[in-house]
């Protein structure tokens, strides 16, 4: 039967032409890749085996060989795994949409497409072979395939591939690389065998290299397999016993990355739960991470025989972005992903690795958590909300920016607190649609005269974060736009030069306020003079301090809640010239006009629109004419 010709998915062609020219800095990292497929085809063997043993009975011991033939300049990668049907083949090596191809393609700039980097998050390190390939054979028979079942697939990278059924003695793959002319250094034992111990040592499958030795004198040449990793599993081993720069391999073998971890940690715990963990934090933000379709989570373990390739029963979702592994003896070694969401075993490691997770971000150091913050800040919010068992935790993690912070989101709790001037009793925080609105608001401007400082709010997450909160270390959250800021007993310098008796008697402010009442009517629940207020004319507050601020009303909204119409006390500063305009106006009319643009003015600051556009147009241009 002829060979099947398939066009590769458009995305895999931009992204094979890529390769082809030179995408990575680092070429011999595609050993690495490839190296690592074979591993974790024999790791889902290994789990298939435990139900069905026959899959294994025939060829037990498990390797990974790597052969170079100088002559037919050829280099082949052979394990002996799961393998591949033709149909898994055709799906997995023709078509890589699950990884990612296209937000890959969209997220690579003319910079990035002669860096490394990026790739290794998109899940795409099959196709590194091209970078030093002109043509990929893969020969794959499936455990418990006939010898006849197994497929032969081969690409130039061109834009098309074939497929065909061929046989194969045995189970496992070959991944036959016909490499390209000016990379025949890849076909040098040695090369071969420095480029397994850099990147490859610490897997635990051995990885065997086909050697010369030496001929004796009147003697052939002789050829053996000798083993040139190391084949121990990293995290079995003592912490004080594993190198940094072993950690930061391991870690691009496990996930695929191609940079170096933020951080990590390693820990072997004994006792009513025996297990041993090793979690990654990632230096940048995966490209799906919002995408909670993506199933993510830790690979799990069972006495070193690999279980599961995402667990997520171990990690809660806010912390999804972690990687790494859990390998326990609490668990038998037939669990099941329904059985473990139900496991107490489960539920007490979770609980134990959430800890060492946050315990892991307490102890980054200034820089590293700056990164850390600007990847991950927004999922870490999540945990609020989430984890209220790790609330405390959380909150320690937490950045923001404030009106002391000068634009920068660095400002913690902590440093909150030990800024906070004599006789403040809350911690003070605005939400806004953009970081702009939110430090040009009228709301901050009494509070910034009582040198009081602000939380500065915008992303989306922000309104659900804050409606979970309710004090830290004993000191409550309090929005700015809240009708009582409790503020009275507040003594800073500021506060201090910033007391001035009033230029008007109570019975003025009484009857401007009057006034405005009455202008207004029914548009508002009441009037009364602002005390935080200092530039702005006027402000609005709810009719209660639990009112829905604008974000939180669009939010809910565009779900296709109905909300009730909400009505606003106005807060009027009696010192804006303003103000003073309009109160000087005699003309009842014009003074409802006034009083009008006043009001649309503070619900255009609070809100950012307005219910009436035209109208409020209108009355301003006729007072600007009058």
């Amino acid at each position: 039967m002829a060979a099947e010709v398939h066009a590769f998915q458009t995305k895999v062609s931009k992204l094979l032409k890529l390769l082809a020219n030179s995408l990575y800095s680092n070429k011999e990292v595609f050993l690495r890749e490839l190296v690592s497929n074979a591993s974790d085809a024999i790791d889902k063997l290994r789990f298939a085996a435990i139900s069905r043993p026959e899959l294994v009975k025939d060829d037990p011991v498990f390797s990974i060989r790597i052969r170079a033939d100088r002559e037919a300049g050829t280099l082949t990668i052979s394990d002996n795994g799961i393998g591949m049907t033709q149909a898994e083949a055709n799906q997995h090596l023709g078509t890589i949409a699950q990884s990612g191809t296209e937000d890959f393609l969209e997220h690579l700039s003319a910079e990035q497409a002669k860096d490394a980097q990026q790739i290794g998050q998109f899940g795409v390190g099959f196709y590194s072979a091209f970078i030093v390939a002109d043509r990929v054979t893969v020969v794959s028979r499936a455990a418990g395939a006939a010898e006849n079942e197994a497929v032969k697939w081969e690409s130039d990278g061109s834009g098309t591939f074939t497929s065909e059924l061929t046989t194969r003695t045995c189970r496992g793959t070959d991944v036959i690389l016909h490499m390209k002319k000016d990379e025949a250094d890849f076909l040098d034992p040695w090369t071969l065998r420095g480029t397994i111990t850099k990147y490859s040592d610490h897997i635990s499958t051995p990885v065997y290299l086909w050697e010369t030795k030496p001929a004796e004198e009147g003697k052939e040449p002789t050829h053996e397999w000798v083993q040139v990793n190391d084949a121990k599993a990293l995290w079995t081993l003592p912490p004080k016993d594993v190198t940094e720069e072993q950690y930061k391999e391991f870690y691009k073998h496990l996930t695929h990355d191609w940079e170096d971890p933020l951080c990590w940690a390693h820990n072997r715990v004994e006792g009513d739960l025996e297990y041993t963990s090793l979690l990654y934090c990632p230096s940048q933000a995966p490209y799906d991470l919002y995408n909670r379709d993506v199933q993510k989570g830790l690979k799990l373990f069972v006495e070193r025989v690999f279980i599961m390739d995402r667990a997520e029963a171990f990690l809660p979702n806010y912390l999804r972005f972690i990687k790494g592994l859990v390998d326990t003896n609490d668990l038998p070694l037939n669990v099941s992903r329904e059985l473990l969401q139900e496991s107490r075993v489960a539920s007490k490691l979770k609980k134990a690795l959430t800890k060492r997770a946050l315990d892991m971000f307490a102890k980054l150091d200034a820089e590293k958590f700056k990164v850390f913050w600007t990847q991950f800040g927004r999922v870490i919010k999540e945990g609020v909300v989430e984890d209220p068992d790790n609330r405390d935790a959380v909150l320690k993690l937490l950045r923001f920016a404030s009106t002391k912070s000068e634009g920068a989101v660095t400002v913690s709790l902590s440093d909150y607190l030990a800024r906070m001037p004599e006789g403040q009793k809350n911690i003070y925080y605005l939400i806004a649609n953009s970081r702009e609105a939110a430090e040009g608001s009228p709301y901050l401007e009494g509070l910034k005269k009582k040198g009081v400082e602000v939380l500065l709010l915008w992303e989306r997450i922000d309104e659900w974060m804050m409606g979970a909160l309710t004090e830290f270390d004993g000191h409550k959250f309090v929005s700015a736009t809240a009708g009582d800021l409790e503020l009275d007993g507040v003594k800073s310098p500021e506060s201090e030069a910033a007391e001035k008796p009033s230029e008007t008697s109570k019975e003025d402010d009484d009857r401007a306020v009057a006034r405005f009442k009455a202008a207004l009517g029914d548009q508002v629940v009441d009037v009364k003079v602002s005390k935080r207020l200092v530039d702005s004319a006027a402000c609005v507050v709810g009719a209660h301090d639990q009112m829905l601020t604008e974000q939180m009303r669009r939010m809910l909204e565009a779900a296709g809640q109905k909300l009730p119409e909400e009505k606003y006390t106005l807060e009027l500063n009696l010192e804006s010239p303003l103000v003073k305009k309009a109160l000087a106006e005699a003309n009842p009319e014009k003074f409802n006009e006034w009083a009008g643009v006043i009001l649309d003015q503070a619900l255009l600051s609070e809100q950012g629109s307005i219910k009436d556009p035209a109208g409020f147009l209108k009355r301003l241009n006729a007072l600007l004419l009058g």
